[in-house]
């Protein structure tokens, strides 16, 4: 059975009202609106340029800060050595030797304290150690003292002076620590021993 003699049902077409199925926008309402999203994109971009000009100036300014840093280590390592020449001349070879051993020795000084003037040129500067309190960030402990004269937690030896570059240490001091004195003064802070 063929449904060759059955009539095709007519299609029926619904007209869709334009204005109910999108309602017309307004011109103005929109420019305003899209004229408060890019002043909002525009001020956002402004702000932006702003901070990474000055994460580039910070950024410039430690460069020309710490650029040494590697530099200077290598020097501090010559100023110790010139140090430590000099500690361990005997104090009589200083006054009484003869005058080759004394220009030697006014050499030595003289070259110490050029390389010290001229770190401190650059920004080196030496760390404070003695007689203040155990600080982990600028000091590293060697030993500890038994010292009652003393707070506990004070530096009363330095073994190895420390420098440090602007606010970053280049080399810690290297100290000796009072144990056992009279106890901090109250309010301060309590010294980190695990260190």
């Amino acid at each position: 059975m063929s449904d060759e003699n059955a009539t095709p049902e007519p299609e029926t077409e619904i007209e869709v009202d334009a204005t109910q199925a999108a309602p017309e926008i307004d011109p103005v309402v929109a420019l305003q609106t899209e004229n408060a999203e890019l002043k909002d994109r525009l001020l956002r971009t402004i702000a932006e340029m702003e901070n990474l000009r000055k994460r580039t100036e910070r950024e410039i300014a430690d460069t020309r800060s710490y650029s040494i840093a590697g530099f200077a280590r290598d020097m501090l390592s010559a100023t110790d050595a010139l140090n430590r020449a000099m500690t361990v001349l005997p104090a009589d070879a200083r006054e009484s030797g003869d005058a080759a051993t004394k220009s030697l020795i006014d050499g030595i000084e003289m070259t110490e304290r050029e390389m010290q003037r001229l770190l401190a040129k650059h920004g080196v500067k030496p760390i404070e150690a003695e007689g203040l309190k155990f600080d982990p960030h600028k000091h590293q402990a060697m030993f500890e003292v038994p010292d009652a004269s003393k707070p506990e937690g004070t530096v009363v030896q330095v073994v190895q002076a420390g420098f440090a570059i602007g606010e970053r240490v280049l080399r810690p001091a290297m100290v000796g620590v009072a144990k056992g004195g009279a106890s901090q003064a109250e309010g301060d802070e309590a010294v980190d021993k695990s260190v």
